[in-house]
């Protein structure tokens, strides 16, 4: 078969291939184009899902008279002129295909008016149509300025396409997640979306944390961090879920760059990492971020649909962005702005802890590298007699200071061995208290670890276990390693080690089932790469082991102990595996239980 050049409409048709899946995705473009017009309002109304009809209207700046074929045309656009424009383009729209594609796959009609009086035509509007390809002359219309363009019957000369199609159910759901998206990224441009003839969707410009509430609801709104930071030309914003409301969906994960809504992979594993220490394995972050950078520090060429980018600097913006959002969910434990708080603020920065709370002054949170039972002598003052004959840990005995309690409060009493309980000024708060302890242990190995100085305990007499002969083989190469996190293993026989020392933050725990789990890590993997790739899983196996065991009975200033260097700890509001630790619940809530003032 000999080579020949394509028609134009069999072009456009495999580009609309690749461009429009499916009526979203034409809907995208559309209001795409809409954006970069300038328009702050637009209407959309659909049909059947948008197959059978879409009908977008905008009040942005026009199409021209003389211009309207041409923006049916392939590969004609007012955006780019140049390779330089294309490699900064700031539009959402840029390679004057999607149009045209549209109009090669349905039945469409284009109607514009020009907001320049001083162009051909325009004083009034103007209308052209396409049907299948075909387009026809220009011809007098009447609207406001702005575009109009009604699409009916997608894919009606090519069935096949068609056929992929899903329900008009299914097909609304996408169109109305698309719609969703941009105005997420436009607060001040104003959209309508009716189904139909119902209206369905209905946002008014308004400002970006208002638009928010007005997609994503409340509560995403109740259980969010608000971020803004910058490095040089690289800015990010937004709201990131706090880790205690993180659910199994991945639907609300919205990222946009530049404005423009975007899938990609290295924003994904940034934010991922971000969370690790803080999200059950089962669960995932939700968050709604805008980054900002120079149109040239990204190329949104790389994908037909322009849901992919390409950073210059990927390195960069991923370690920017895992940083800007690791910082906020490292934040101490509070209760104005702690992740397990049952009333979260919308931005940790805006509730600071109160500077000159008498308990601030009196116990220094900083200089505590205690472990629980240590600390007990530190915070003795909490439990010594007052002048005025009251406790620091009996906080019902001064209902006067409760409002310059600590963010935790203090302890009243321990529950089956596992929960403590203390009160607060905001109520009462429960802490489990294997998990406090457990990431408390956690983040000051990882503090040790950084700076090359894990203390070991050398143990009274020393510890020989019997393992099996292989693990033996394989650990042979790594003792000197296992010295630099604390253990000092020997071997005594093919078949058995000797410990002489553990890490002094876990010299409570039970050196067998201990030495048993590092072993078998570093049978497995190696000290360098534990402590390279697998670093925090280690840790975290060794906090648990050095963590405060359920059913152990815990003093009064034991438990005052614990809530003060969760105060201090970053990520508290966690454990190690991503459980909260601790819950705070309100007077108010407290009364609605008893049906007080009712």
């Amino acid at each position: 078969m000999s080579i020949r050049v394509l028609p134009d409409v069999l072009i456009s048709q495999i580009a609309a291939g690749e461009v429009v899946e499916r009526p979203a995705a034409a809907l995208k473009e559309i209001i795409e184009n809409s954006l970069d017009a300038g328009a702050t309002e637009i209407q959309i109304e659909l049909e059947q899902g948008g197959v059978k009809r879409m009908r977008i209207s905008d009040n942005g700046c026009g199409i021209a008279c003389d211009e309207l074929v041409l923006a049916l045309t392939r590969h004609a656009t007012s955006k780019i002129a140049s390779l330089e424009d294309l490699e900064q383009v700031a539009s959402l729209g840029f390679r004057g295909e999607a149009l045209a594609s549209i109009a090669s796959i349905a039945r469409v009609q284009l109607t514009s008016r020009s907001a320049r009086a001083d162009q051909t035509g325009g004083e009034h509007a103007w209308r052209v149509q396409v049907d299948g390809g075909q387009l026809t002359e220009p011809v007098p219309a009447a609207r406001g300025v702005g575009t109009t363009i009604d699409i009916q019957e997608l894919f009606f000369n090519t069935p096949a396409r068609r056929k992929f199609l899903k329900t008009e159910a299914t097909e609304y759901v996408h169109c109305a997640e698309t719609v969703r998206r941009q105005a997420l990224s436009h607060p001040d441009t104003a959209f309508v979306l009716s189904h139909n003839g119902r209206v369905q969707l209905r946002f008014n410009a308004a400002a970006a944390a208002v638009r928010v509430r007005q997609v994503l609801g409340e509560t995403f709104e109740a259980n969010t961090i608000a971020v803004d930071t910058a490095a040089g030309a690289l800015r990010i914003s937004g709201w990131v879920i706090r880790p205690g409301a993180a659910t199994a969906s991945r639907d609300s994960q919205h990222v946009f760059v530049n404005g423009r809504y975007v899938r990609d992979k290295l924003i994904v594993h940034a934010l991922r990492q971000a969370y690790r220490d803080v999200l059950h394995h089962q669960l995932n972050p939700a968050y709604c971020l805008f980054i900002s950078l120079p149109p040239d520090g990204v190329d949104v060429n790389v994908h037909p649909a322009k849901t992919e980018i390409r950073f210059r600097d990927s390195r960069g913006v991923h370690q920017f962005l895992f940083h800007a959002v690791e910082r906020l969910l490292a934040a101490p434990a509070s209760v104005e702005g702690g992740a397990a708080s049952s009333e979260p603020e919308m931005s940790v920065a805006a509730s600071p802890l109160r500077a000159h709370a008498p308990w601030q002054t009196m116990m220094p949170l900083q200089i505590s590298p205690l472990q629980v039972n240590e600390a007990m002598a530190f915070y003795a003052p909490l439990a010594a007699p007052q002048p005025n004959g009251a406790a620091l840990d009996m906080p019902a005995a001064q209902p006067e200071a409760a409002h310059d309690a600590p963010p935790l409060g203090y302890a009243i009493a321990q529950l089956h061995g596992v929960y403590v309980l203390a009160q607060n000024a905001q109520g009462l708060v429960l802490v489990d208290m294997h998990a406090a302890h457990e990431r408390v242990v956690y983040e000051k190995l990882k503090r040790a670890l950084d700076a090359r100085a894990v203390p070991a305990q050398t143990l009274l007499i020393p510890v020989v276990l019997t393992v099996d002969a292989r693990d033996v083989a394989e650990i042979s190469p790594h003792l000197d390693g296992m010295r630099d996190i604390g253990f000092d293993v020997s071997i005594t026989s093919p078949t058995s080690v000797a410990v002489r020392s553990v890490p002094w933050l876990l010299k409570n725990a039970d050196p067998v089932e201990l030495t048993r789990a590092v072993l078998h890590e570093v049978a497995e993997f190696g000290v360098a790469r534990l402590l390279a790739d697998r670093r925090n899983e280690l840790l975290a196996t060794l906090a648990c082991h050095g963590a405060v065991r359920a059913n152990r009975h815990l003093a009064v200033a034991e438990m005052n102990a614990l809530l003060r260097e969760m105060e201090a700890t970053e990520r508290a509001g966690q454990c190690n595996h991503g459980r909260p630790t601790w819950f705070q619940v309100s007077l108010k809530e407290l009364d609605a239980m008893f049906m007080r003032g009712r």
